[in-house]
């Protein structure tokens, strides 16, 4: 699919060797530990890359295909996006489009680590005086986020990087004077949100299928963004009432 190619790739990729999946897998595997044969199969399955097949059936990835992958991987990791927001963003670079705002690519400030993102792998985990400099928090606040739940630290008594995004918005709400004593129905109602979510998906996470693991990744990246996203439109939807004469 000559279209979809261009998008990654470039003139020379057309006479660039192909590689077997074995090799792309090679090739991904320092900078996505994580991604398995079953992994590259099933996004090609969902249409997220496009590899050619030769006679006898075995696929052949251009490099524009490997550069796809990345994106995938990359978008998934670090943005926690599902698979069909991503393909509408490749779909996007394949017409020539611009990629919205805050997609992987796009002009913006780079991501803030998320949790399970591999970026604790990479990030060290910060004293308490770095990470609330870090965070535009007080100790003192710091402290009572740890106190109140909202924040947890390793036996060191330091902090995950990953956990930035939590302690900014705490940072940013008690600028309002939203303590964080008061920000402990945030934690419940995640919790409640979380407990529904793993009855979905945590039979398929037992499967001792590399596949239907895979699959119920996928769905646990979908569910929560939906959740996010019902989250705020519920939100918003009650503020609007407040603003009603």
């Amino acid at each position: 699919m000559p279209g979809r190619e261009s998008a990654l790739g470039d003139a020379a990729d057309q006479h660039a060797p192909r590689l077997t999946i074995g090799e792309v897998l090679a090739v991904l595997r320092d900078d996505f530990p994580d991604v398995t044969i079953s992994k590259i199969r099933y996004l090609e399955s969902e249409e997220l890359v496009h590899p050619e097949r030769t006679p006898s059936g075995y696929r052949k990835f251009s490099q524009a295909d490997v550069s796809r992958l990345r994106y995938v991987l990359a978008a998934q990791r670090d943005h926690y996006l599902p698979l069909r927001v991503i393909k509408d963003h490749l779909d996007a670079l394949d017409r020539g489009e611009p990629l919205p705002p805050g997609a992987p690519g796009a002009a913006t400030v780079p991501p803030l680590p998320v949790a399970g993102s591999g970026e604790d792998d990479v990030v060290p985990p910060l004293t308490p005086e770095q990470f609330a400099r870090a965070a535009g928090l007080e100790l003192d606040q710091l402290a009572d986020c740890v106190q109140f739940g909202l924040l947890a630290t390793d036996t060191d008594g330091r902090h995950p990087a990953a956990d930035l995004p939590i302690a900014r918005a705490a940072a940013g709400l008690a600028r309002h004077g939203i303590e964080p004593r008061h920000l402990r129905v945030y934690r419940s109602g995640v919790e409640r949100e979380a407990g529904l979510v793993e009855q979905l998906v945590a039979p398929v996470l037992r499967a001792r299928s590399e596949e239907a693991r895979t699959r119920a990744t996928e769905k646990l990246r979908e569910l929560a963004v939906l959740s996010a996203q019902l989250h705020t439109a519920l939100l918003e939807a009650r503020l609007r009432d407040l603003l009603r004469p």
